[in-house]
């Protein structure tokens, strides 16, 4: 089984680097990717951990980025990360994440018992501080039960909350980081409950500039969505991924609940500046 979408403490995931590759042992997994947001932080703990339990490990990173006011997540795989112009729009990015995050505490905080200090002790060492560090200090504070009710609530698009931060242009992104030698895949292109999606005019702008695939097989698609994306992806030359998006115990999704095929894979890597790293 193959899973290209995993977060670990390097961002948003409960778990460490070494810990999602032993989960991903135990799941049954031959080749996981770790796609943390915008960072290639938790790679190497990554890769030492992957060689130790025998799971071939995809490095990449999932990119926030904004197409006319909507937000796309990018998934790029293989790519250099020292590639300057992408590494500098990525600390950009983590940059003004920390500024915003630290903002919208001091507004919940006005009406909700927590402060910044308690979002910074949810969140571990070397982590890209995120909006589910914000839902696990309201979590402790017993604000809300779950990281899910504190996003359908107080820290959804829309809330008086909310602070947006900054993210390059999706079709920005798609060209740099193929520039950086990776591949560029669309996250959940369709997970309209998450907010507004782009159209499918849109996905076609991507392509000719470099996107590689459409992550359909995803668990925020139901069917008819899974079905439009996947005919979408043969019309225009798109290869289509599946994963889990696993985030430990911070979501309910299970690795390997979703998974890519293996020809997709080796087209991936073919395409990619990198190489799997295999046991």
């Amino acid at each position: 089984m193959i899973d290209l979408h995993t977060h670990s403490t390097a961002s948003d995931g409960t778990d460490a680097p070494e810990e999602v590759m032993a989960a991903a042992a135990r799941a049954g997994l031959a080749v996981v990717g770790l796609t943390d947001h915008d960072t290639a932080a938790g790679w190497d703990e990554a890769a030492r951990a992957a060689a130790r339990h025998g799971v071939a490990l995809v490095r990449g990173a999932e990119i926030s980025t904004t197409s006319s006011g909507i937000s796309c997540h990018l998934l790029a795989y293989l790519y250099d990360p020292a590639t300057p112009e992408l590494a500098a729009e990525l600390e950009l990015t983590r940059s003004s994440r920390l500024t915003r995050l630290a903002r919208m505490a001091d507004l919940i905080g006005q009406d909700y018992p927590i402060t910044w200090q308690d979002v910074l002790d949810q969140t571990g060492d070397g982590a890209t501080v995120g909006r589910p560090h914000i839902a696990d200090a309201l979590v402790a504070a017993g604000v809300v039960t779950t990281r899910d009710q504190a996003f359908a609530t107080i820290l959804q698009p829309g809330s008086k909350y909310y602070v947006p931060h900054h993210s390059p242009d999706t079709l920005w992104a798609v060209r740099a980081v193929r520039a950086a030698g990776g591949v560029p895949v669309f996250a959940h292109p369709g997970a309209s409950q998450r907010g507004r999606v782009v159209g499918e005019e849109r996905i076609e702008e991507l392509a000719a500039a470099g996107l590689g695939g459409l992550e359909v097989d995803h668990r925020d698609h139901d069917d008819a969505t899974r079905r439009r994306l996947r005919d979408l992806a043969g019309a225009l030359g798109l290869f289509v991924t599946g994963s889990s998006d696993y985030h430990g115990t911070g979501k309910p999704n299970r690795l390997g609940e979703h998974t890519t095929a293996p020809d997709v894979l080796a087209r991936i890597e073919d395409e990619g500046t990198l190489e799997v790293l295999r046991p």
